[in-house]
């Protein structure tokens, strides 16, 4: 069953929204990104070591977040998942999205008490990955993703409330792995090229365009879950 209630299939449908929500993951992670960048020494950055890094940071990161749609889908097979709930959390995926984007384009900041829910959880790790830096090497890359993946984040959050919807812990790892690498573009473009990127992903119009397609996206979603919308 979709779980988006659009006629994408989910796997797709999960990479256009990490795609979309490529400017809320560089506000969250660019910073670590741009730090990897920098804190490897002039004489060793070159193409091929920095690209080696980035990509180890997002396997990582990636993998932590397919590990939580595991998870939480193996949570709704603990529960039972009536039509209706699974459609309540359809429509909760949405509205979670249409707040990513209200905070996106800095427009209202209510999803940063949403995002709030984690912190608990991330006092304790946020340490660990902090003893991993300078990262030079891509095992420390990979660990350093692995523990970022579980930062406070209003988008995975919504991601995830599609996995407990499907209620199978595999397909909840593969639609979060098809969304991590939907926000693959846009943060190893900020690890490559910080400086250049910086003030453009800044800009008060890079942000409302990126908030206005989530905008439009989400609400072709709950358009999608309308009665009348299923019936044509």
């Amino acid at each position: 069953m979709d779980p988006t209630g659009l006629d994408l299939p989910p796997l797709a449908a999960a990479f256009v929204f990490g795609l979309l929500g490529g400017a809320h993951c560089i506000g969250m992670c660019g910073g670590i990104m741009s730090a990897l960048t920098f804190a490897v020494p002039p004489s060793m950055r070159n193409p091929a070591r920095l690209s080696g890094l980035l990509l180890g940071y997002n396997l990582g990161r990636i993998a932590s977040y397919m590990v939580a749609g595991a998870l939480v889908a193996g949570l709704g097979t603990l529960v039972a998942i009536t039509p209706q709930v699974r459609l309540a959390l359809q429509a909760l995926a949405a509205v979670m999205l249409i707040l990513m984007a209200l905070y996106i384009a800095d427009w209202w900041k209510g999803l940063l008490r949403i995002e709030a829910l984690g912190r608990r959880l991330w006092k304790h790790l946020e340490p660990l990955g902090r003893r991993l830096m300078p990262v030079v090497k891509v095992p420390q890359a990979v660990a350093l993703g692995a523990v970022w993946g579980w930062l406070p984040c209003g988008l995975v959050y919504s991601m995830l409330a599609w996995s407990l919807a499907i209620a199978e812990p595999w397909r909840g790892a593969a639609l979060m792995g098809a969304f991590g690498l939907g926000t693959l573009p846009a943060l190893l473009a900020t690890g490559l090229a910080a400086r250049q990127l910086g003030a453009l992903i800044r800009h008060p119009a890079t942000r409302t365009l990126a908030a206005l397609s989530i905008i439009a996206f989400a609400l072709w979603q709950l358009w999608a879950l309308l009665p009348l919308s299923s019936g044509h």
